[in-house]
């Protein structure tokens, strides 16, 4: 049976998306007018590399068996969707349309599965040792989340790499690392069905005879997805540095034992949060995926372009060290840098929050 997904995000998501469509759902992607113009009159283009292939795949949602369109915020009727995609960058909420269309959301009471690098709050609230914390300040605008039900919202780690060529349209997705997406489960068996069946769909999908990269997998465990925390705190936020952004592999190979010790203490956090060892990624396997990340990260690109809102685990992650009395020296220190570059940003363009 055909699902309907409203992904809001028609970057990152798109690759979410072009695994749904490949699986036979209909996706709607919630994006800026402009962008929802070339997609709906060209669709979208996710380059992806097949295990043994020397080259990526080019997949164009038009060939697909589901259907693709896209739209802005304030055209998006909610009543013909089963599930909710959060795939924008965490500052991106804070937009007036997206913030309206975020509480009509939250009232229709439809689950939502994010794939953002920055937990949304609501699924913080899920999890017993964070619930009480004071975290909002850690967030552009916590306020976007007050109306949501955690049982409502599950967190996807977004472990695929991927990013928009520059040169290329804003229908076009590179693939750079082809992991998948680990999601965990919600609160209500009904929704976990859902997540289920699109994990089996998804997991069915061939081309050419051959499997495709980037699965979507279901966990009972709400910990699985925190295992990204060790390697945003260990590669990505580093990406930004007091001069000029450096390439993951070089913030995570530039001084190993470092980068471990940094990465052990966030696994550390996170277990003392109630993780099992067997939710989290081997620091090895990290460093050897770090390998291939020959590009900044995403945060440090978007500091160098000169961003004054970057989402901000690595703040996240202070907040809730400090208030388990496992505050790191290193964490505090990576916190301090991209606080002192955004803030050289808002000096210069002379703006402050909005």
């Amino acid at each position: 049976m055909a699902r309907n997904i409203l992904i809001l995000g028609a970057s990152y998501g798109s690759l979410l998306a072009t695994k749904l469509l490949m699986a036979g759902h209909n996706v709607t992607l919630v994006c800026r007018k402009n962008t929802a113009e070339l997609i709906n009159r060209e669709g979208t283009e996710v380059r992806i590399k097949l295990r043994d292939e020397p080259t990526h795949r080019s997949i164009f949602s038009r060939t697909l068996p589901g259907t693709l369109d896209a739209a802005p915020p304030h055209e998006v009727d909610l009543s013909r969707y089963d599930l909710v995609g959060l795939a924008m960058q965490e500052p991106q909420y804070t937009n007036h349309t997206i913030r309206v269309l975020m509480i009509k959301i939250a009232e229709a009471k439809l689950p939502c599965l994010s794939i953002m690098n920055m937990p949304p709050l609501p699924y913080l609230k899920r999890i017993p040792a964070l619930a009480n914390m004071d975290l909002e300040e850690a967030y552009t605008n916590p306020r976007v989340w007050e109306r949501f039900t955690p049982g409502l919202v599950t967190l996807c780690s977004p472990d695929p790499q991927a990013f928009r060529p520059p040169e290329e349209g804003a229908n076009v997705l590179h693939v750079g690392l082809p992991t998948n997406f680990k999601a965990a489960i919600f609160e209500d068996e009904k929704h976990n069905a859902l997540l289920r069946e699109l994990e089996r769909d998804i997991d069915a999908v061939t081309l050419d005879g051959q499997d495709v990269p980037v699965k979507l997998k279901v966990f009972d465990s709400l910990f699985v997805p925190l295992a990204k925390w060790s390697m945003l705190l260990t590669g990505n936020y580093r990406c930004i540095t007091p001069s000029d952004p450096q390439s993951i592999r070089n913030a995570v190979h530039g001084d190993l034992a470092r980068s471990q010790s940094i990465y052990d203490h966030v696994d550390a956090v996170a277990r003392r949060l109630g993780a099992d060892p067997k939710d989290q990624v081997p620091f090895e396997k990290y460093a050897k995926a770090a390998e291939s990340l020959l590009k900044p990260s995403s945060a440090a690109r978007a500091v160098a372009s000169g961003a004054p809102f970057i989402e901000r685990v690595d703040l996240l992650v202070k907040l809730i060290s400090h208030q388990l009395g496992m505050p790191s020296p290193e964490i505090d220190r990576t916190v301090e840098i991209v606080d002192q570059k955004l803030n050289e940003k808002i000096v210069v363009s002379g703006s402050g929050p909005q």
